[in-house]
């Protein structure tokens, strides 16, 4: 017998010929995908060329300012002056060795312990002063009024929307990474599920024009309440359900949401399939455990990318790109304490997700990026710190040039040069764009097809900013 897959589009042609009803095909459909994951877990190697991209969102606005904290003596003592109540203490920084030669040093936040080895080794890259911009603009321009900024500079829901989208000055509710999956999405032709899942819900980022977004649980995958051939109780609502599916409707809406439930039930049992021949893979994760003893928020996200990562050869994908989220950023108040926890449990979840791509040999495949909102105030509310502008952000990886700091550090200083005004608010010196443009390259897009993906990167300097291997 042929062990080579048989694509879904030929399988359903030669089903519908042979007169199958909705529930043969189903039943058929998830049978021969198993019969797949079986032939790839005998040991069929997967694409070589196979690239995951995962956006880790952190909703509210990471205070980037304590990510990533200057030590050197000077440096420091202006910074504990202007963060006040927000300071670090020194002593707690977890020192990073950078090959700076000009005497600057930096820290990483204690809670980021698990991640720093990942720095020391060049695993972890950090891009400093990152945020959204309609185009590059200086502090006498801001201040001016001279040149256009983001509408809604500091609000959440629009700054959200607009790193995901990286259009921000227009509505536009087609995310980068669903213009990525619209450019690339041939490359796993014949594939049933789509490239863009989100264990995180809804979301901009992965809107595309013609690759929708499909969401999966940290549990797996969003099927119908017992849907079930084998529930005696409800097997004749099974059975009249498959009898609507089976009919055709003269009404367009009406044949359009028999059309969607179809697939949403063929994806789901196919996916319940291929997972079945999966390992769990939890135990990778033992570093990232919450106070009940199960996985930490971020952890579980991840151990279902990592599933769904090594399921791609049975789902015939040779690229993916996901969308996880934490909240919880938006530290007006008490923020040591809850910044102090919020990065823990992001530290130790992508130290225990990088580690395990490395030992299923898959970790120069998958990039994880972190994206927010904005940065916080520099100085503090009394309590915890406000909405800001450009921030720090990490990128993850075995083709990550970790071990550097990307971008340009801005002038810590109040009313200084950075500073939109009296709060220490950092104008981003680095776009969002070139930020996805160096991502969109490493995930396979020419130079000639960037704008397809980002139709304002022609406004900036760089569309390679060098933290990524070919």
């Amino acid at each position: 017998m042929s062990t080579s897959r048989i694509s879904r589009r030929r399988f359903l042609g030669q089903s519908a010929c042979a007169g199958l009803s909705l529930t043969g095909v189903l039943s058929t459909l998830g049978t021969l995908r198993l019969f797949n994951a079986t032939l790839s877990a005998q040991g069929l190697p997967p694409p070589d060329d196979s690239k995951a991209l995962i956006c880790l969102f952190l909703y509210g606005g990471n205070d980037g300012n304590n990510l990533l904290v200057p030590r050197d003596l000077s440096a420091y003592n202006a910074y504990a002056q202007d963060r006040g109540i927000l300071a670090l203490p020194r002593e707690s920084l977890l020192p990073l060795t950078t090959g700076n030669d000009d005497g600057r040093e930096f820290g990483f936040h204690p809670a980021m312990a698990a991640l720093h080895p990942l720095f020391e080794t060049g695993r972890l890259a950090l891009l400093c002063n990152v945020g959204t911009l309609v185009a590059p603009i200086t502090k006498a321009e801001f201040t001016a009024g001279s040149a256009a900024v983001p509408p809604h500079l500091f609000s959440h829901n629009d700054q959200q929307v607009q790193w995901q989208t990286s259009v921000p000055d227009s509505i536009h509710n087609i995310g980068w990474g669903g213009r990525l999956a619209d450019l690339q999405h041939s490359l796993n032709d014949g594939a049933d599920i789509s490239m863009n899942i989100s264990i995180a819900g809804s979301n901009f980022f992965q809107v595309g024009k013609e690759v929708l977004q499909y969401h999966v649980t940290p549990a797996g995958s969003i099927g119908l309440s017992q849907y079930d051939a084998t529930y005696s109780p409800v097997r004749e609502l099974y059975e009249s359900m498959n009898r609507m599916h089976g009919r055709s409707y003269g009404h367009l809406f009406e044949q359009e949401y028999v059309n969607t439930i179809g697939r949403a039930v063929a994806n789901d049992t196919l996916l319940k399939s291929v997972l079945s021949t999966i390992p769990d893979y939890s135990g990778k994760f033992a570093n990232s455990l919450n106070a009940e003893g199960g996985l930490n928020r971020v952890a579980a996200q991840l151990h279902m990318i990592l599933r769904l990562i090594q399921a791609r050869g049975s789902l015939g994908m040779r690229r993916q790109i996901f969308f996880a989220a934490l909240g919880g950023f938006d530290t007006h108040d008490a923020q040591l304490d809850d910044h102090h926890a919020l990065l823990e449990e992001l530290s130790t979840a992508l130290a225990d997700f990088h580690h395990a791509t490395e030992d299923l040999g898959l970790s120069e495949r998958v990039t994880t990026f972190t994206a927010s909102d904005f940065n916080r105030t520099y100085n503090s509310n009394g309590k915890g710190s406000d909405h800001a502008w450009g921030g720090h952000h990490l990128i993850l990886g075995g083709a990550v040039k970790g071990g550097q700091l990307y971008g340009q550090m801005p002038n810590l200083s109040i009313r200084g040069p950075d500073d939109t005004g009296s709060r220490g608010s950092w104008i981003p010196t680095t776009s969002t764009d070139e930020m996805a443009a160096t991502l969109a390259r490493w995930f396979g897009v020419a130079e000639s097809d960037l704008p397809l993906v980002l139709p304002n990167i022609h406004r900036f300097a760089h569309t390679d900013l060098g933290f990524m291997h070919p």
